[in-house]
């Protein structure tokens, strides 16, 4: 691993990348780092918006002193709970990390893109908001406006906790269906705003031939990616409906 332990001048850049809201993957650049671990710090230390530098020091020198002082003492060590089809939870939670990284490299919003990939990768599909506060290590009212504006934009929906007083988040089967759909909706608002200013500016002239040229490609992209949308879908209904395995 290039570069050794991360030292506290490379936790103080961290913070500062964190700051001015850099992915990981630029971080870690910066650092001449994996991005994995970037991601692991970060995640280990308060989460994306609780990272502090001198903190995160200070609690990596905590964790060090407390494995030498459990090292031959296996019984005394935490045991995580096995995962019910054999998988090893440290891959997994590597896996989710870069999912998310991947995410927020489409332009979601750092705690959106995180919230959005532990509930993809749960098994269960749902969370509540107490859980997915605890899986990213970040407050509650962070949680609250990421679900507040993945469910606003149909991404996940609100279920009531069966017979307990609290909401737990779950993902939609069509999540990508419903992204592709108001992708194409906007498309085509942009395709007939574009045709309207080409017809008043006039096609044969620079501006309205420049803005006909948009409508018809937006137009006819709107109309492929619907259709190719509402393909698939009914695809991969039916394969779930008759396998558990959409591959």
């Amino acid at each position: 691993m290039p570069g050794g332990r991360l030292t506290q001048e490379d936790r103080r850049r961290i913070a500062a990348g964190l700051a001015d809201d850099l992915s990981y993957n630029e971080i870690a650049k910066r650092l001449d780092r994996p991005a994995s671990t970037v991601t692991r710090e970060v995640m280990r230390n308060g989460g994306p918006n609780d990272y502090q530098a001198d903190r995160a020091q200070h609690a990596t020198a905590r964790r060090a002193r407390r494995r030498k002082r459990i090292t031959g003492s296996p019984a005394t060590r935490p045991v995580a709970p096995p995962d019910p089809y054999g998988r090893d939870p440290q891959t997994l939670r590597g896996f989710e990390q870069r999912f998310t990284e991947v995410l927020v490299d489409t332009g979601l919003p750092r705690m959106v893109a995180g919230v959005l990939g532990c509930l993809y990768t749960t098994d269960s599909g749902s969370l509540t908001a107490g859980e997915l506060a605890e899986r990213l290590r970040v407050s509650p009212a962070s949680v609250s406006k990421a679900v507040g504006y993945l469910t606003t934009q149909g991404l996940i929906r609100r279920e009531r906790d069966a017979g307990r007083r609290r909401d737990r988040y779950a993902i939609d089967e069509d999540i990508w269906f419903h992204s592709l759909e108001e992708s194409s909706r906007l498309n085509s608002a942009l395709a007939d705003v574009a045709r309207e200013g080409a017809g008043l500016l006039g096609a044969d002239t620079p501006a309205g031939g420049r803005l006909d040229c948009m409508g018809r490609f937006l137009g006819h992209v709107g109309e492929d990616l619907t259709r190719a949308a509402r393909h698939w879908r009914q695809v991969f209904a039916a394969r779930r409906a008759t396998s558990t395995d959409p591959a």
